[in-house]
């Protein structure tokens, strides 16, 4: 089989430009809607919502096709117990001195702290993986290409999805988190990225309004 034979370009559908405007514009319109919710329900949500939104993650872009990523669903209660017990130990360290006055300055307008309830709570966390490395671990493993870069744009399309599918989320990033790979049964050449808490919120859930102040587009982008 020829590694670099081609296929036709599938068209997208005809659409006018004020067509195309209103879909970017609705899709903005959607995920500006988004929030990261740190209080969750134990309301279920569907395994076929969670596959779809890997499904929609496996899609991204990425260095050379290698697809460097592995994406960990758990929802068992021993094991989101695990992960709490090891991610707040590593948030006592960081909230009592590790971060430093400044980072921990800019986070207290949003109110987050050590103790992490939603992580038993929610009825979902994906843990993102990267790959460094490709193969079967048989000693046939290739190199991987811009593997951090790949993982968070796939990490930002199961974000999306997600939140399409009206799945509250929350990203969180414990460190160090290679007690993530003891937790989910993975090797050590594979790196914890992040988790993504996903459920329904809390009845009681709030937003700080701090989390509600977004950068303006003359701040964010410049026209050449």
């Amino acid at each position: 089989m020829d590694d670099q034979a081609t296929l036709p370009w599938q068209p997208y559908a005809a659409l006018s430009d004020s067509d195309r405007i209103a879909r970017a514009r609705a899709f903005r319109d959607s995920m500006e809607s988004r929030r990261s919710c740190r209080a969750f329900s134990d309301q279920p949500v569907p395994r076929d919502v969670i596959e779809a939104a890997i499904q929609a993650a496996g899609s991204a872009p990425n260095g050379a096709n290698r697809q460097p990523w592995h994406f960990v669903a758990v929802s068992s209660l021993e094991a989101k117990c695990a992960i709490r017990v090891a991610a707040e130990e590593e948030e006592r360290r960081f909230y009592e001195g590790r971060a430093g006055r400044q980072w921990l300055n800019a986070l207290w307008p949003l109110g987050t702290g050590p103790d992490k309830p939603y992580l038993e709570i929610a009825p979902w966390i994906l843990v993102a993986f990267a790959q460094r490395w490709g193969g079967t671990g048989e000693g046939d493993e290739e190199q991987n290409y811009y593997v951090t870069e790949s993982v968070g744009i796939a990490c930002g399309l199961l974000l999306a999805t997600l939140h399409q599918a009206g799945v509250a989320t929350l990203v969180h990033t414990p460190n160090p988190m290679r007690f993530l790979n003891r937790v989910c049964g993975r090797p050590d050449q594979e790196k914890p990225l992040l988790m993504i808490v996903a459920g329904h919120a809390a009845e009681d859930a709030r937003i700080p309004r701090r989390a509600l102040e977004k950068k303006p587009l003359e701040q964010i982008t410049s026209w050449l």
